[in-house]
């Protein structure tokens, strides 16, 4: 048995459990909990390596989706709405096919993946391995509080979710989180589930489906213009899948949200408005 950190964010109705992306931890969602607790019950996990919660080795779906059932029984939840960003909304979905008794319904918000020979990709991978399971200097926090500003993120729950995305070390220095063996895993299994595109990936899973895009690119940052190419072309692509998955596949719905990758964080009132709907349009 594997127990996750979880926390439970309290409210009455429906049970929600909401899942972070790669390298962040629950508190990223603390703003949209907030707003979704008005209806319904919340419970926000740490995925393993991230947070406050412990490793699995390998980290592969079928370790993590059941740690996610064992921590739910722990909190006597019996059935949810599985909501998740990025990484989380890719965990989401893998839930909702392992456990269709015990999922409602899935969210995934903007959590998309390529296949391993997509191009641009291995740059975009050694870009997100080079940022995991490293000591970094004091001053951390402050510099992730800088980065959020670009996306309009008050500073305030920028630091919040920036100080529990991270391992503090007696010295005053960071580690970033999952550690770097973990993040490995993870990638592999990201390009597992993106190896044949999005229809194929959501093949056999036959829960009730809300999958989200960003509306806007990341602003560009200096020597990254490859990277709002890689992101442009792909996001299309995903787009006209899902355009496609809508008009064959009923119980898919599908959404786009205007803000960047970072949704939760930077919107999290819109964030909370469009599962809040989904769930109230649920059948039963």
């Amino acid at each position: 048995m594997t127990l996750l950190h979880a926390h439970d964010y309290g409210g009455d109705g429906p049970q929600l459990v909401l899942l972070h992306g790669f390298g962040r931890s629950l508190v990223d969602w603390s703003a949209s909990a907030a707003r979704l607790t008005d209806g319904y019950r919340v419970l926000g996990v740490d995925l393993p390596g991230h947070g406050r919660s412990p490793d699995v080795s390998p980290w592969g779906i079928p370790a993590v989706v059941r740690g996610i059932t064992d921590t739910l029984d722990a909190h006597g939840v019996a059935e949810a709405v599985v909501v998740g960003h990025s990484l989380g909304g890719l965990v989401a979905v893998e839930y909702a096919r392992a456990y269709p008794d015990r999922a409602r319904a899935a969210v995934n918000l903007d959590g998309f993946w390529w296949r391993r020979e997509y191009p641009g990709a291995e740059k975009v991978t050694e870009g997100l391995l080079a940022s995991v399971g490293a000591v970094v200097s004091e001053g951390y926090v402050e510099r992730q509080v800088a980065h959020s500003a670009r996306f309009g993120v008050p500073a305030g729950r920028a630091e919040a979710a920036a100080r529990a995305a991270a391992r503090p070390l007696p010295d005053g220095t960071w580690q970033t989180l999952p550690e770097r063996a973990a993040a490995l895993e993870i990638v592999d299994e990201l390009h597992r589930l993106g190896a044949h595109g999005v229809a194929a990936w959501l093949d056999g899973v036959d829960r009730p489906l809300l999958l989200v895009q960003a509306g806007r690119r990341l602003p560009p940052a200096p020597g990254m213009e490859w990277f709002d190419e890689f992101s442009s072309r792909f996001a299309r692509e995903v787009s006209d899948e899902l355009a496609a998955l809508s008009r064959t596949r009923p119980m898919i719905g599908v959404e786009r949200i205007d803000a960047t990758h970072p949704m939760i964080l930077e919107a999290p009132e819109a964030v909370a408005t469009l599962v809040a709907g989904f769930v109230r349009a649920l059948p039963g």
